[in-house]
């Protein structure tokens, strides 16, 4: 059961698949009874991605707190604002490889080594294809950190009209492994 004391970050890389992170916080907004605070940090690459894949800057619309990819004094950069949940959507390779090898070299990076290093959620929603070795032994090094790699790998039993409702797929799935409560299509129910 969801507690309305989340914190969560939201952090969203250069990858293609924009559309799960649109989807993500259009949820998340809707669910405010679930969480206190709610901070998203952008890299300059996934604003870009957003603009070309979705035609619009809506990212800057949100009510929620944005932090610059390089603002070390954002509160989640400590262990101390006791932020409990990171998801990362899309998750580029680069970024999974950093985080992978602890290499805390901007905001999302540092974020997600506090989130692994105080034992608390970290989802990396990947958005890659194929993966190579490389990849696979960064996505190993994050699982066995307590990590949780879940790919942007829509499924269709639901039978999705929509890219929205297909991204809906991926991102109910990736709030059910935080915790959040959503309505969502359950096999078999």
């Amino acid at each position: 059961m969801s507690t309305s004391k989340n914190k969560i970050i939201v952090a969203i890389t250069g990858a293609s698949g924009a559309i799960y992170a649109k989807v993500l916080l259009d949820k998340l907004i809707t669910l405010k009874e679930q969480w206190n605070s709610l901070a998203v940090v952008m890299s300059n690459n996934a604003k870009e991605v957003w603009q070309t894949e979705l035609g619009n800057d809506t990212y800057k619309n949100y009510p929620i707190s944005f932090y610059e990819k390089n603002d070390f004094s954002a509160p989640f950069a400590s262990g101390s604002a006791l932020y409990n949940i990171m998801i990362i959507i899309p998750c580029s390779m680069g970024t999974l490889g950093r985080i992978a090898n602890g290499i805390s070299d901007d905001l999302i990076t540092r974020a997600a080594d506090v989130i692994l290093k105080e034992r608390r959620k970290l989802i990396l929603v990947a958005r890659e294809t194929p993966y190579n070795l490389i990849h696979i032994k960064n996505m190993e090094a994050i699982t066995l950190a307590n990590g949780i790699i879940c790919p942007a790998t829509p499924s269709f039993y639901s039978l999705p009209r929509t890219f929205e409702q297909l991204a809906s797929t991926v991102v109910d799935r990736v709030l059910q492994i935080s915790g959040i409560d959503v309505e969502t299509y359950k096999w078999g129910e």
